[in-house]
């Protein structure tokens, strides 16, 4: 065992925290997907990817191409941009790909989002290579804060504080809301609900946005963490994808509340003992498959 001292072992349960954070909100637009369409959505690590591109490319490139060197497009606007653009290309394969293959087995949307995934990575990788790429924090969120017994980059707590809010008003929104009653029937009976008048394939277009946004705005959150390559997505999407198992197919509770935890345990795992950072999540889904095949959240079949 290491030596540990106490500072040490708070930064990595911080750096642990930061990562759940991560694995939270992917995991509930993986689960969101897969509630509304039953597939698991294997473009999640590209959309994650894209949106973490695309604020790169609005910092970096955007002034040169249009011949104004020190024009950006700085964080906070690709906050909001590269997450809608992510969106809007996700509810187009919806409507144009997935839609197509409703009526058949699911294993089909399965292989087509695979597809997917390796067209649009194999993309960036050709255009950007796949060495990583510097993404700086906005000033006001550069430097550290003094919480007492340690100091934390301002853009981590940020980070934190956000997705903790992202997070909490996803699942507040699809939980208790009238709309998330609305979709939670359209994935259980959508002819009953399209006979009172909803539009259920719009509604499920939407949901499949929003799902794919959540994707996106943990890439631009990441983007001054990670450094941004084209490989980025598909690492941690295995580590999700035990997350939402964990969790429970489709359960947005449990995504958000796996990930997080599930974070914190990598976190204190690399205090303890490092080299089985990398696969204690595997082994934590192993023996949840085997002791409670749905999941921590998710229902019986």
């Amino acid at each position: 065992m290491p030596d540990i001292t106490l500072q040490s072992a708070l930064a990595q349960v911080t750096i642990g925290l930061i990562a759940g954070c991560f694995y939270a909100m992917l995991s509930m637009g993986l689960a969101i997907i897969f509630g509304l369409l039953n597939i698991i959505n294997f473009t999640h690590g590209a959309q994650f990817m894209m949106a973490a591109f695309l604020a790169w490319i609005g910092l970096t490139q955007v002034g040169p191409w249009l011949g104004m060197p020190e024009f950006q497009i700085g964080f906070w606007p690709a906050l909001l941009v590269a997450p809608l653009c992510v969106a809007a290309l996700g509810m187009a394969v919806e409507r144009l790909l997935l839609r197509r293959l409703s009526h058949l087995d699911h294993l089909y949307g399965l292989l087509l989002t695979f597809g997917v995934a390796l067209v649009t990575e194999g993309l960036f990788r050709h255009a950007y290579g796949v060495s990583g790429q510097g993404y700086e924090p906005p000033e006001s969120l550069q430097g550290p804060v003094d919480i007492g017994f340690m100091l934390l980059p301002k853009y981590r707590v940020f980070v934190v504080g956000a997705s903790l809010l992202i997070c909490l008003s996803t699942w507040y929104a699809f939980e208790r809301t009238r709309l998330g009653a609305y979709l939670r029937a359209g994935t259980e009976n959508p002819r009953l609900l399209q006979a009172f008048g909803i539009n259920v394939p719009l509604m499920i277009t939407l949901a499949y946005g929003f799902g794919v946004a959540l994707a996106g705005l943990a890439g631009v959150l990441a983007a001054p963490i990670m450094q941004v390559t084209p490989l980025m997505g598909g690492s941690i999407l295995n580590i999700v994808f035990a997350v939402v198992v964990i969790g429970g197919l489709g359960s947005i509770l449990g995504a958000m509340v796996t990930g997080l935890g599930l974070g914190l345990v990598e976190g204190v795992t690399k205090v303890v003992y490092p080299e089985a950072s990398t696969v204690v999540i595997f082994v934590i889904m192993a023996l949840v498959l085997l002791l409670r095949p749905a999941g921590l959240f998710g229902r019986e079949a």
